[in-house]
């Protein structure tokens, strides 16, 4: 009786490592940022291509371009201002919910990123 208790703990000792989330490694790469780790190539470009297009870069862009480095920097408190509002306000983006808002995650991105001093 005595050995099989030991062999069972062993076992679960053995086994315990390999016991992990699945939602683990399925986490948002901008969930798990670091904030000194934040810059504009790495991070808001591919939030604003998902986010802002076709709207906001060309081809299509009919809207404020927003393609650039540059121009997300110049206009970085109009975009915060903006993705924080509520979904029905006029001036909220994206507008009229032709993409999800974004998450609270991805709009603490954009603040740190703004905190960092927007490094490109």
């Amino acid at each position: 009786m005595k050995f099989r208790l030991v062999f069972a703990i062993l076992l679960s000792i053995l086994f315990l490592p390999f016991c992990t989330s699945t939602k683990k490694g399925q986490a948002n790469a901008h969930d798990s940022a670091k904030p000194g780790a934040i810059s504009y190539q790495k991070d808001i470009l591919p939030i604003m291509q998902a986010r802002c297009t076709p709207c906001h870069f060309p081809e299509q862009g009919k809207k404020k371009m927003l393609d650039t480095y540059g121009a997300v920097k110049n206009n970085l408190d109009d975009i915060l201002t903006r993705i924080q509002l509520p979904p029905g306000d006029e001036k909220f983006m994206p507008f009229k919910s032709k993409k999800e808002p974004l998450s609270d995650s991805l709009v603490m991105v954009f603040k740190q990123w703004k905190n960092l001093g927007m490094p490109e």
